[in-house]
């Protein structure tokens, strides 16, 4: 079926997302349809990195509170886990669960916060171009997975949603050896798919009350969506977010190769929408990141799209007056193109894979992701 829920909710009070989370289950079939009593159930939130929850950069804690308890209360045993961006280490992840919120949320409810560290690769057979997996062990022993992401604009991939989200059970630095192994990106984009199907999420809810616009998923401004978009399909849940916000589903990989493997409809009529009509959700301003597709170059033969790339691709300038000298630029750099010279860091744009690692892990907004200013009119 292609049910999505779809259902205002304009703030971050708890009484009103819970209410809204519990009608979110009503429209998918009611909660007891998806968790049994005992049932290890796994919150997938995204907890990228050491960001307040009006950053709008992570799954925000009264979501992640309304969304446990409604688990609970239907007998569900909650974990709440991420490999967030950097390190995986109890140091790192406590770090997180604090500056987000999630450390509060876990005393509030009871819920388990994940400090297990092990991981196992596992082998997927029916993907398209990834064959195994470095995965975390929450994912594979929860009874049930559900994905809860931040509705945002993402540097490499333009959106980052349901799909996405899961990039975050590969544990810590193993996240850069996808990044310098899958280069292009829609080979990147296709590689999350093939993950997104071996982890098959059983339900997809995603924080859209208040997402992120601009250099997005850490360096963007928050903006008010006032949307908690659910179905059991995260390609579809990808699908109507990236309508609301104006983002041609042709522009987000991800969604192009859900739609080729016969995962998602191409259109969004064909979506059955559940609650409140979506038409009065839609943004026609929602600021993109500079990093999205230049369509100019299409039907171009490879060998000229990538000379002409090398001129107009997006390429990550250091603000060196912001800069606090941190290194987690450096430390995170997939294919080590960025060295530090007098605590400050400098890119070698030959080494440079536009992963924009680098600005999304910032934790000073100290990177900015630039073009040239003439290729600007062909994106508008």
């Amino acid at each position: 079926m292609n049910d999505v829920s779809l259902l205002r909710c304009d703030e971050y009070d708890y009484k009103k997302v819970k209410t809204v989370i519990d009608q979110t289950f009503i429209n998918l079939g009611g909660i007891q349809k998806f968790v049994k009593p005992g049932m290890k159930v796994l919150l997938k939130i995204n907890l990228l990195m050491k960001k307040k929850p009006e950053e709008a950069t992570t799954t925000h804690p009264v979501f992640v509170e309304a969304l446990t308890r409604a688990v609970q209360e239907a007998g569900g045993v909650v974990t709440i886990a991420d490999s967030p961006g950097g390190l995986y280490t109890e140091k790192a992840l406590k770090g997180v669960y604090s500056v987000c919120g999630i450390e509060e949320v876990a005393k509030k409810t009871g819920a388990i916060l994940n400090y297990d560290l092990t991981h196992k690769e596992v082998s997927f057979t029916g993907g398209k171009i990834t064959k195994s997996f470095m995965v975390i062990s929450p994912a594979l022993e929860a009874d049930l997975v559900i994905t809860v992401p931040k509705c945002k604009t993402h540097g490499m991939t333009l959106f980052t949603g349901a799909v996405k989200n899961l990039f975050g059970v590969i544990p810590g630095t193993y996240k850069a050896e996808y990044h310098f192994r899958m280069q292009d990106k829609k080979d990147f984009c296709n590689m999350l798919v093939d993950l997104c199907q071996l982890i098959s999420p059983s339900l997809s809810i995603m924080d859209a009350i208040v997402g992120m616009e601009g250099s997005g998923p850490s360096g963007g401004d928050p903006r008010k969506i006032g949307a908690v978009i659910a179905s059991t399909s995260p390609y579809l849940v990808d699908l109507v977010a990236t309508t609301i916000i104006g983002i041609s589903p042709s522009e987000v990989y991800t969604i192009v190769n859900s739609i080729e493997r016969g995962l998602c409809p191409s259109d969004i009529s064909k979506i059955n929408i559940l609650g409140d009509d979506i038409s009065t959700f839609l943004i026609k301003d929602y600021k993109l990141p500079v990093g999205r597709a230049v369509s100019f170059l299409d039907g171009l033969p490879p060998f000229m799209q990538k000379k002409i790339n090398g001129w107009v691709s997006p390429k990550p300038v250091f603000i060196h007056e912001t800069c606090i000298g941190c290194r987690d630029c450096e430390m995170n750099c997939p294919p080590k193109a960025i060295s530090m010279r007098e605590k400050k860091p400098y890119v070698d744009l030959n080494k440079c894979i536009k992963c924009f690692c680098c600005q999304e892990l910032c934790p000073k907004k100290a990177i900015e992701i630039k073009r040239p200013r003439w290729v600007q009119k062909f994106l508008k």
